[in-house]
């Protein structure tokens, strides 16, 4: 696929981009993480947020642990930042593999990180991630910077539809920031009445696999209703020299300025 066409599809699947001892270390480094910053979270010693849609929020370690809402015993839904907890993960930074092309996608030759996340689907209780574009959080603190991002995701298992693949709205990103959902509390996710979401692909793959896209384009995931964990690994880079995420404070009243 050429340059052109990826970026007017708007993302690029990377198969089997890392192989599976690699893949594997990958996975270790993210349980490890977890335990490391639940533990605390499990012990009270954390900073508590809850936001608007009831969703926990708790942060330990420099890391925010966002639980998954209806998972019975409690189970973790992602985790961020989280790669300056770990020096196999913080050294994906400057893997060539993830930065060559991210710095095409991006058109720029010095990248930086902006933050960086770990997403657990858990077997069996890993819920749906409603349509959604990654631009108005980061809009929120980047201001317009946020158009700037792109995120690779990697893949620390087999990707399937039942165990809650990505699937992406292709081209998407192109119209810019979607029309968001007034009803909603956080005013974060996608108006699917006033965006078509029709043409969604379901991106599955074997794990070592590597999706990049950028913050605009419009995409979702399903619940994992399967016996196997989904669990991947996200960066989001950004031209080199400007704050990370974790620098810029959040504010909300930005949402005014976007659809």
């Amino acid at each position: 696929m050429s340059l052109d066409d990826q970026r007017s599809r708007g993302f690029v699947l990377y198969r089997r981009l890392f192989g599976p001892a690699k893949t594997s270390a990958l996975a270790q480094a993210a349980e490890a993480v977890l335990s490391r910053v639940t533990e605390q979270a499990l012990k009270g010693q954390t900073e508590v947020t809850v936001w608007p849609d009831g969703h926990r929020l708790e942060t330990a370690d420099g890391s925010t642990v966002h639980w998954d809402p209806d998972a019975r015993p409690p189970a973790v839904r992602s985790l961020a930042p989280v790669t300056h907890l770990n020096p196999g993960l913080d050294a994906l930074w400057t893997d060539e593999r993830l930065t060559a092309p991210i710095r095409r996608l991006l058109n720029t030759e010095r990248l930086g990180p902006f933050t960086s996340k770990l997403n657990f689907k858990r077997a069996g209780v890993g819920s749906e991630f409603r349509w959604h574009q990654d631009h108005p959080y980061w809009y929120c603190c980047a201001g317009p910077d946020a158009q700037d991002i792109a995120t690779a995701m990697i893949f620390l298992d087999e990707v399937t539809a039942d165990n809650g693949a990505v699937e992406i709205v292709p081209g998407s990103h192109l119209a810019g920031p979607a029309p968001r959902d007034r009803a909603e509390p956080t005013g974060l996710l996608v108006d699917t009445a006033r965006t078509d979401v029709s043409g969604a692909v379901t991106v599955e793959a074997p794990a070592g696999s590597v999706l990049m896209f950028p913050g605009l384009i419009v995409h979702r995931s399903g619940p994992n209703t399967s016996t196997r964990d989904r669990r991947s690994l996200l960066l989001c880079f950004q031209p080199g020299g400007r704050p990370t995420l974790a620098q810029l404070p959040y504010r909300p009243e930005r949402l005014a300025e976007l659809p």
